[in-house]
């Protein structure tokens, strides 16, 4: 499974971006898609994530702000970030996890806020 994410840039606080994912590849099983985000000299953080049944979750730090959306059916999920912070600058990695299997990780998009 190959994962595809774009729609990082360079914003100013306040501002928005939206992220999108894709997966491709052997994505039958696939249950859940989400996004980590991390900040230089910080671990990476889970951000957020989807689930095949529609749920949704997502780090306290965002709620209110990032809002995730998609279709596991169609391998894609997207993170809306509003209201973009500093402390939001990291580059945010997609993940998806199959059913019984690992997290599968994309390559990342780089998200900078300036201030």
């Amino acid at each position: 499974v190959q994962l595809q994410a774009s729609g990082g840039g360079l914003v100013q606080t306040g501002g928005s971006l939206r992220l999108s994912c894709v997966a491709s590849g052997s994505t039958f099983g696939i249950n859940t898609m989400g996004w980590y985000r991390q900040a230089p000299g910080k671990q990476r953080e889970w951000v957020a994530l989807l689930s095949s049944g529609g749920s949704t979750n997502s780090n306290d730090s965002v709620k209110g702000r990032f809002t995730i959306s998609g279709d596991i059916a169609k391998n894609t999920v997207y993170l809306q970030m509003n209201s973009l912070k500093p402390e939001d600058t990291a580059v945010y990695y997609c993940y998806a996890i199959p059913r019984g299997g690992a997290r599968l990780w994309g390559q990342g998009t780089e998200v900078t806020v300036s201030s």
